[in-house]
């Protein structure tokens, strides 16, 4: 037992659940991001259908909020998986499905299986976003390898609700501008 802890350098018996289920909700969240993104510039119309999508949802131009939703959901992935500036990466998650929310998903009512599909998917994300913001990337992290101290607790949910919400709150006041309906 103890050569293999040796070999180990103790890392696995320093795992514990908190450490276990972070690396478990980082990634998770992490690969949907970045798979996210991916889809939006390789797969279905590429960016230019997303930018199509986009523009059609009243987020003018689309092709600038293709590649910023697009970009911003890969980089935040890929940080989130790694551990690495996770406030920030969190806050990526939170800006970029909280602009989905409202521009998309609010209208459609909770359930995802909703004509239009409805929000309970990004809610989670949202949601998930803003709680790794709070508890930090734990043990098993790239930022804690780097000796970050400010990537837990309520100043780094500050970062991630401040910038996350806030970044979504300014992009939306800022561009976004629906087709109004006409009057029944």
């Amino acid at each position: 037992m103890n050569v293999l802890a040796a070999a180990a350098g103790n890392a696995i018996y320093d795992v514990d659940g908190l450490t276990l289920g972070l690396v478990i909700l980082r990634v998770a969240v992490g690969v949907i991001m970045l798979a996210h993104g991916i889809n939006h510039i390789f797969r279905g119309g590429k960016i230019q259908g997303t930018a199509g999508w986009f523009a059609s949802l009243g987020m003018k131009p689309g092709i600038l909020h293709a590649w910023l939703a697009s970009l911003t959901e890969v980089g935040a992935g890929a940080m989130l998986i790694l551990g690495l500036f996770t406030p920030l990466a969190a806050a990526g998650v939170v800006g970029t499905m909280t602009v989905a929310l409202i521009t998309n998903h609010l209208k459609n009512g909770f359930f995802i299986f909703r004509p239009g599909e409805g929000y309970e998917y990004v809610a989670s994300l949202i949601m998930s976003g803003l709680a790794l913001g709070a508890m930090g990337p734990g043990k098993a992290s790239l930022d804690n390898a780097l000796g970050f101290e400010w990537v837990s607790g309520l100043g780094a949910f500050a970062i991630t609700a401040a910038v996350g919400i806030g970044g979504a709150a300014l992009l939306l006041i800022v561009f976004w501008r629906p087709e109004k309906k006409p009057a029944a």
